[in-house]
């Protein structure tokens, strides 16, 4: 697997994130990427050869693997990692939605007219639900896969001898000898720490992001203190580009020396 094309991707992301986000990425790929694929992959690379049981019986050994490890920790951690990083993507395809949706807007009505965005990465309207809605992804994965490994081998230990019963076509109780149960002990626990410590960010970070947006909407809700606001114009009222509207009789010019009768609606930044 190319880690790298992953992390080429993500790197984005941070131009978009919040200290915690920075914080989230940085642990993902250096104590989870960066552990997996330089000492994990070794690790484990062996564990089917190596799992040895006191029996001659054809294919037993291959049953009693496969009934106390239906599915490999190396490979389940690559799953993990995998959808983990998964919802991340969504803001920056958010993000080069708005620059696309820019770039046809200035094409379209020349450099001139007002911009649709101040900045296309700022975290406001439907990217700012996105960006929630990605952590909100990441924890649910975390929880599940975390959920999936303690359960499959009834906690995160690793045993030395493993007894296999009542399973074809193994004759009797087979016992089986895990390699190296030690140290793939350590880095369950490693790895079972690292994804903790992870949900740990993801969860401040909510937090983070939504105590933010909360206080802003106090702050924009307070009353303006008896000063005296002048009614915001619209971008589109205020640039040539736009529609302009002619009302039979009275005619108003605008800033541009055309003539109008109102503004044209506000378009909500998506």
């Amino acid at each position: 697997m190319d880690w790298k094309t992953l992390q080429s991707l993500l790197s984005g992301v941070n131009k978009y994130s919040t200290a915690f986000g920075r914080i989230w990425l940085s642990v993902v790929f250096v104590f989870r990427v960066l552990v997996y694929v330089v000492a994990a992959e070794r690790v484990w690379g062996d564990e089917q050869k190596d799992f040895d049981c006191n029996t001659k019986q054809p294919g037993c050994t291959n049953v009693c693997y496969d009934d106390y490890f239906p599915i490999s920790n190396i490979r389940l951690w690559a799953l993990q990692l995998i959808f983990v990083t998964c919802p991340s993507l969504l803001v920056i395809l958010h993000v080069a939605y708005r620059e696309e949706r820019e770039r046809r807007h200035r094409e379209k009505h020349g450099d001139q007219c007002a911009k649709l965005y101040d900045d296309a990465g700022k975290k406001h309207g439907g990217l700012w639900w996105t960006y929630l809605f990605s952590l909100i992804f990441k924890l649910i994965i975390e929880f599940v896969f975390l959920y999936v490994l303690h359960t499959l081998w009834n906690g995160f230990y690793m045993p030395r001898l493993v007894q296999c019963a009542n399973v074809a076509p193994c004759p009797n109780t087979v016992d089986c000898y895990i390699a190296r149960p030690t140290e793939k002990k350590i880095f369950t626990y490693f790895m079972v720490g690292a994804s903790a410590f992870c949900i740990v960010l993801t969860i401040s970070e909510l937090c983070y992001l939504i105590f933010h947006r909360v206080l802003k909407r106090m702050r924009k809700n307070k009353p303006p203190g008896g000063r005296n606001r002048k009614a915001s114009a619209s971008r589109a009222s205020t640039c040539c580009c736009h529609h302009k509207l002619v009302e039979a009789g009275g005619l108003g010019l605008d800033s541009c020396g055309n003539k109008l009768l109102a503004s044209a609606p506000t378009q909500t930044p998506i």
